[in-house]
């Protein structure tokens, strides 16, 4: 059974066309290339600002899919024993672990530097 449609942006865009030749866009997904981990450039920060005064590890400068971020953010987290999140080509570690993110990022190959304080 079909759902109702309750308005015209729920029709997904064109309803009618003159043109004989038209054919409706059909939603692609295209494949992000894949960086290799020495091209990539990040930045390690301590953050403060608008956290109520706790300190995360911020990681910055990733390019990539959404899911590799995750895997690192995720390998991260564990490898320092805290929490955190990955989203919109940041990973926050709460806690300061600079060195320690350095390192690890490092180790992977990455091309990695400590900015800010």
């Amino acid at each position: 059974m079909k759902p109702n449609k309750k308005s015209l942006s729920d029709l997904s865009g064109i309803m009618y066309s003159t043109d004989p030749d038209f054919v409706p866009a059909q939603d692609q997904d295209i494949p992000e290339e894949v960086i290799p981990n020495k091209l990539q450039d990040l930045r390690v920060t301590l953050d403060k600002k608008n956290r109520g005064g706790k300190a995360v590890t911020l990681i910055t400068g990733f390019r990539g899919s959404q899911q590799d971020l995750e895997i690192l953010g995720k390998m991260l987290k564990s490898k320092c024993g805290v929490g955190g999140a990955a989203k919109d080509g940041e990973i926050i570690i709460q806690g300061d672990f600079r060195d320690k993110v350095v390192l690890l990022l490092q180790k992977d190959g990455y091309k990695v530097k400590k900015s800010g304080g």
